[in-house]
């Protein structure tokens, strides 16, 4: 580990700062794809377990189509964008279902709601804020180690980083590419 990296990275309120950025980051990409595959499920009068595979498999997609963008856009191929946002996201996407699928479930008839229930939206609302507050220590915790949303922060200050040995030339779930926040750029 090249522990000269570490006095780089970011430290109490700015790296609270950036957790809390790359997690609002993840929540609406994970945001978009739960309410679209909660909708699909409700309004195809689907059970609970096909409504929230749908929803997970929709949340990941969105959530990892929102952080290969903007990498592509630092000049990475698709190919190598890839494993940049399943390095970056995977934990943060991971937590953030697990909580608000299990609130989903535990909230009395909020499956089974309609559409036009306040109980659907309600409970579907609460639990993506719930997965949010769980999710931002994860991800603090993660950047500070140079995980999470540090690997993908070198690309969206315009580093062209080798995308097989990452930033610093350690592997793109290793590199520990400074990770302080931009031009509010929101991007993980």
């Amino acid at each position: 580990m090249d522990h000269s990296m570490h006095a780089q990275r970011p430290t109490g309120t700015a790296l609270t700062r950036l957790a809390v950025s790359a997690t609002l980051h993840c929540l609406t990409g994970c945001a978009i794809g739960e309410v679209l595959g909660m909708v699909i499920g409700t309004a195809l009068g689907w059970n609970d377990v096909q409504t929230i595979v749908l929803a997970v498999a929709l949340a990941f997609v969105f959530g990892y189509a929102f952080t290969i963008g903007p990498v592509m856009r630092s000049g990475l191929s698709l190919r190598a964008a890839i494993p940049v946002a399943l390095a970056a996201d995977t934990i943060s996407i991971t937590v953030m279902e697990i909580v608000d699928n299990a609130i989903m479930l535990a909230v009395p008839g909020a499956m089974e709601a309609h559409l036009d229930s306040w109980l659907f939206w309600g409970a579907l609302a609460f639990a993506l804020a719930v997965a949010f507050v769980v999710t931002v220590p994860i991800n603090r915790w993660l950047i500070s180690r140079g995980k999470g949303h540090a690997v993908v922060h070198a690309y969206h200050r315009g580093g062209h980083a080798d995308p097989h040995t990452g930033p610093h030339g350690t592997g793109p779930t290793a590199g520990a590419p400074t990770a302080e926040p931009h031009d509010g750029h929101t991007s993980r």
